[in-house]
């Protein structure tokens, strides 16, 4: 096992050196993509950002994610500046012209846009907000399936909804980034995050599902993303007679758990091999293997419906 896995290891691919940016209607070479350093989500983190997959020229789950984006940006007052059927177009252009159709991983991010003094307040965002598309030729590192992450309980939590409300997929990551320097720090890959409750809840960059005695458990959901992959999950372990359950639970049933593993639009299910450095069951993970089977099937089952509607259209 390396140094530092992530469950967003990727296999290398020389196609990315060459990849073209969207930034604000114009496509940019790679080395030529830049925002202005007065850009809001430079200077505070303020923008709302989508992480994508592509399957054979279809964006899976799009919907669910479109919802997610667009009601973040409502809340928080974000104009993104065109409607859905535009964000679609906007993907559909960058793709094109990089050539791609599968095994592309895609992070739509909108910020604020520029402001005209570098201070806080959301009005000296004047001039529209700054949409950029990044789109990468990226596989998941197969390894990953075998080996595991190596998670590690931290100190930093995820906070109250009133404080920042994690449901909001925003630039301010700060949290999370701290949390995964203390999971670094104790030799692991990524953290184990609790909730103001001591009540484990997710980790620094995937939602996170124990596995104990044929029983699916996750967190009530109170205090973590509200991850399209998560819900695709609990939704499929209902359709298919495994008994799931969102509820509290703490370390002491995650370290005795038979599987574990965790979920994200970029890894889909990916196992866990240790919890502060106790090893999770066996190795064997039959059900976390039947639920990433299941969970391919529903990819198929979208990527044709949406072909279908496309054709009807």
């Amino acid at each position: 096992m390396t140094d530092h896995t992530t469950t967003h290891d990727a296999e290398e691919d020389a196609r990315n050196r060459d990849i073209l940016i969207y930034i604000n209607g114009t496509l940019y070479p790679r080395d030529e993509a830049k925002v202005s350093v007065y850009d809001s989500g430079f200077l505070l983190g303020d923008g709302m950002w989508e992480g994508m997959r592509l399957y054979d020229g279809v964006w899976a789950f799009f919907d669910e994610h479109m919802d997610r984006f667009f009601d973040s940006c409502y809340a928080v007052g974000l104009d993104v500046g065109m409607d859905r059927a535009g964000i679609a177009e906007a993907l559909r252009l960058t793709a094109e012209a990089n050539g791609m159709t599968s095994d592309v991983h895609c992070r739509l991010m909108l910020t604020r846009g520029t402001k005209v003094k570098p201070f806080q307040h959301p009005s000296l965002s004047r001039s529209g907000p700054t949409l950029v598309i990044i789109m990468e030729h990226s596989k998941p590192a197969e390894a990953l399936q075998a080996q595991g992450i190596r998670l590690a309980s931290v100190p930093q939590v995820r906070g109250l909804p009133h404080s920042q409300d994690a449901k909001f997929n925003s630039h301010s990551k700060l949290n999370c980034v701290i949390a995964c320097l203390q999971a670094e720090a104790a030799g692991a890959d990524e953290a184990l995050m609790l909730d103001p409750h001591g009540f484990v809840n997710t980790t620094n960059a995937c939602n996170f599902f124990i596995i104990r005695r044929g029983e699916v458990w996750t967190s009530t959901g109170d205090y973590c993303m509200n991850g399209v992959t998560r819900a695709k999950v609990i939704d499929l372990c209902w359709e298919n007679g495994i008994p799931v359950f969102e509820k509290n639970y703490s370390l002491y049933e995650a370290y005795s758990a038979d599987e574990a593993f965790l979920t994200g639009t970029f890894g889909a299910q990916t196992p866990v091999a240790s919890i502060d450095g106790k090893t999770i069951g066996s190795g064997e993970r039959p059900l976390t293997h039947r639920i990433r089977t299941l969970y391919k099937e529903a990819i198929a089952q979208d990527i044709a419906a949406r072909k279908a509607d496309q054709v009807i259209a």
